[in-house]
């Protein structure tokens, strides 16, 4: 093994969590690894305490701004431990001279998977059977059948594919809106290329597989313009839904069920709209959370980390 010449500080406890290929990769790349924290994500001023003496970071759903970086003389990358670098003042790090990796599409699978057991649950009501079940009902609840309806996916990037796939195969028929996709690419992938608008009209369940959009995507206007008694699932990023107009929406009726797996805030809080809406699936933001995306996605920045270090450039830079 390498004797440790740099040092790597890693701010998620969820860093080679599942394999220890991830760990091992820097060690003996002599990026010596250092996580303050195996069971929370290192605290925001902790991070600007221990910064000063680190080469690279891996740092998790935690902040990464300029600050951060002024802190640090050392830094030669950052790496994101995920697919998303919204986290991350990318503009700053360019500014600094300093890389940005990610792992694109290292938990596309775990995610659309997950997405696609969101859409059951919400549709067949097995999170709200199972609660009254332990509570000491013995509920019969009634949910659509899937085959023969139509799912609307928004954002037709890896994940959105992979779950128009599974759609497929329960025998529903797909729309996408994508800006970014080409029409004829969406019809190739057997799917109906439409406005978002036509989307919302025609779908009965609609899943959101997006980066952030800064305002809500989906406000009470675009809401109430869902398809009525229509399914909405979100396992992409918080912000995506107006969350006040969705739990109004599933007060009145409008739309039959939801489940969401990311939030504007996390954990959710307290009191929060959403805890009291009904036919309402929240998880703890765990999409991505199966061992095989967990050990890809610490490889692949780990990788790239290596590579700068190395004075190489990385295969997966942000911006």
């Amino acid at each position: 093994m390498s004797t440790p010449t740099r040092t790597t500080l890693i701010t998620t406890p969820t860093f080679a969590r599942h394999s220890p290929d991830p760990w091992t990769l820097l060690a003996d790349g002599g990026a010596g690894p250092v996580r303050p924290y195996d069971d929370r994500a290192l605290p925001y001023d902790e991070l600007l305490a221990r910064i000063s003496g680190a080469d690279a970071l891996v740092a998790g759903m935690d902040p990464v701004t300029a600050e951060v970086m002024d802190a640090a003389p050392r830094l030669r990358v950052i790496a994101k431990h995920g697919v998303g670098t919204d986290t991350i003042d990318v503009a700053a790090a360019r500014d600094r001279g300093i890389p940005v990796v990610f792992a694109p599409g290292s938990n596309s699978r775990a995610v659309a998977e997950y997405t696609f057991g969101l859409v059951l649950d919400a549709a067949r009501r097995i999170s709200a059977s199972h609660t009254a079940v332990t509570g000491g009902g013995w509920p019969k609840l009634f949910g659509p059948e899937l085959h023969g309806r139509t799912l609307g996916v928004v954002g037709f990037g890896r994940i959105g594919r992979l779950v128009a796939g599974y759609a497929r195969a329960f025998g529903m028929s797909v729309l996408a809106h994508d800006p970014y996709v080409p029409d004829d690419a969406v019809t190739a992938a057997d799917a109906e290329p439409v406005a978002l608008d036509a989307l919302l009209t025609r779908a009965d369940v609609v899943t959101l597989h997006l980066p952030p959009a800064g305002a809500p995507l989906l406000d009470a206007a675009r809401l109430a313009a869902m398809k009525p008694g229509a399914i909405l699932v979100n396992a992409a990023r918080g912000g995506l839904v107006d969350d006040t107009a969705l739990a109004a929406a599933l007060h009145s009726g409008h739309l039959a069920a939801a489940a969401l797996d990311a939030f504007a805030v996390e954990p959710l809080p307290a009191g929060h709209v959403l805890r009291t809406a009904p036919r309402l699936t929240l998880t703890s933001h765990m999409a991505a959370c199966t061992p095989e995306a967990n050990r890809a996605m610490g490889l692949m920045v780990a990788e790239d980390v290596l590579r700068v270090l190395a004075g190489d450039p990385p295969r997966h830079a942000a911006g």
